[in-house]
């Protein structure tokens, strides 16, 4: 049986959480049922079900054991392994011996019941599986000396690695890995997700996640979420049919502005992703070497040539929104023109090196702008450094939306959009084949499409996110994700933006 079933009403899949507030609802929860083991029996019993679920043959298992409740966890999950017939050993270091009650008994029960606890000597025994219950969401810093060991000997033992609750070494809050970190095959969380298993450096350490609820709602203990998780399936809460009666004036016109000398081809994924992403019109202002491969290229776009911002008032004024960016350099014909798109007043999305200008000459920006940068984009305009954002992704994704004062997409594993002073929405999806030149010029057309057709800023980025990343996938999973092209990804933007085609 799948843990996953049992947790289908709550907490809603969309609700990421933080340590805190978790901490907050096993504190309460534990009071009102009157045994605070009981969760932990439960979260033992939980785990040892989704382990037999995916390893039914596994005969020999390694349970790490830390000093805290995750390792109180480990020992109910070994003892029930030891009940079923399982060889069961229990592994710990020496200076971690249970220290609260709960680890204390879970322990006690499972050396009770024959079990067998070892200390770590510097190897691992043979096994089939290995469970981690080192750390778990408690610790906050990097693992050091001997628990450092101990994970590098986890990672080097070759037998799968199942993580309970968080991967050993992971902060669970800011997908960070500062050191030492188990790399998990499968990963089940308890109570509910977490907001840093879905971003960041986690993405490489958690495997499949999978949930036991332990028949506990988050909200009933008035715990709030701290983003919210967006996976394939979302797409249809924004991307509705269109009407009979559509025409392309109702689809919005789309401006997209940059390709400087050498640099037409961003400009072109960017107007080629937005046409496919569903807008009725796109423009393109470019440089005049650029317009005649543009047009050979996609006829379905209006390049225009401009050497002059005075040369985009026109198409300014038609747009219902632009994005600035791609190819555009930071000459001085790029900065021109971006100072001109955001004096306009029009929705905006400045990706690329309308970024970079705008980090070295900050200027206003409206409420209906939307930023797209990459880690090191983000470093610069915060005045911060790239290991530093992607150390802090959250706190990064918000800061930026809240300086800027407009919506933000932090691009990477894991993409996040925060809005100022207002949620976080994590893209639960993209693969590392998108890791290539390009990608972040589709991105920006697929998300300026989407504000042109009507979405507010915030729906507009989390949505073309989601859409980009989802096409990705497909992309990739038709093909290979090593040798993936943004190109590859356009008949999928097609496909994955009309609803009625998408079965899923």
């Amino acid at each position: 049986m799948s843990t996953t079933s049992e947790i289908a009403d709550y907490p809603p899949a969309t609700d990421l959480y933080d340590a805190a507030a978790l901490r907050a609802v096993e504190t309460a929860a534990a009071a009102e049922l009157g045994d605070a083991y009981e969760l932990m029996r439960r979260a033992g019993e939980a785990a040892w079900r989704e382990c037999l679920d995916r390893w039914s043959q596994a005969y020999s298992l390694l349970a790490i054991c830390g000093p805290g409740n995750n390792g109180g966890d480990g020992y109910v999950l070994a003892l029930h392994a030891h009940q079923a017939g399982r060889r069961v050993v229990a592994i710990r270091l020496p200076e971690h011996a249970p220290r609260g009650k709960l680890a204390q008994r879970a322990a006690a029960e499972f050396e009770a019941a024959g079990g067998r606890i070892l200390e770590f000597d510097g190897a691992l025994p043979q096994a089939d599986v290995i469970v981690d219950a080192l750390f778990g969401i408690g610790l906050k810093r990097p693992p050091e000396g001997a628990a450092a060991d101990l994970i590098a000997a986890i990672n080097a033992h070759g037998a799968p690695v199942f993580a309970l609750d968080t991967p050993s070494g992971v902060d669970s809050d800011r997908g960070a890995a500062a050191g030492a970190a188990v790399i998990a095959e499968r990963t089940i969380e308890f109570i509910a997700r977490k907001s840093g298993l879905r971003t960041g450096a986690a993405l490489d350490h958690v495997g499949e996640l999978s949930l036991a609820s332990l028949g506990l709602d988050p909200r009933r203990y008035s715990a709030h979420p701290v983003a919210e998780w967006l996976q394939a399936e979302d797409l249809s809460r924004w991307l509705r049919p269109r009407l009979r009666d559509s025409h392309k004036g109702r689809n919005g016109r789309v401006l997209c502005i940059g390709g400087d000398h050498g640099h037409g081809g961003a400009l072109l994924l960017c107007a080629q992703a937005a046409l496919r992403s569903g807008a009725g019109l796109v423009d393109a202002a470019t440089r005049a070497e650029h317009v005649a491969p543009l047009l050979a290229r996609l006829p379905e776009a209006m390049p225009r040539a401009v050497e002059r911002a005075e040369d985009l008032h026109a198409a300014i004024d038609a747009a219902s929104a632009i994005a600035i960016g791609p190819g555009l350099g930071q000459q001085e014909w790029g900065k021109r023109l971006l100072f001109a798109a955001i004096d306009s007043g029009k929705p905006l999305l400045l990706d690329a090196d309308a970024l970079n200008i705008l980090a070295a000459e900050p200027r206003w920006l409206s409420a209906d702008t939307i930023l797209t940068p990459h880690p090191g984009e983000a470093a610069r305009l915060l005045g911060s450094d790239t290991a530093r954002i992607q150390a802090e992704r959250f706190s990064a994704v918000r800061a930026l939306a809240d300086h800027y004062g407009c919506t933000v997409v932090l691009k990477g594993a894991g993409s996040l959009i925060a809005a100022p002073g207002g949620g976080v929405r994590a893209i639960g999806a993209g693969n590392p084949g998108m890791a290539v030149g390009g990608m972040g010029d589709v991105l920006s057309g697929a998300i300026v499409a989407l504000r042109a057709q009507g979405l507010n800023a915030f729906d507009a980025a989390s949505c073309g996110a989601l859409l980009h990343s989802v096409a990705g996938d497909e992309a990739a999973h038709e093909g290979g994700e090593r040798g993936l092209l943004p190109s590859d990804l356009m008949p999928w933007l097609r496909r994955r933006a009309n609803p009625s085609a998408n079965p899923r």
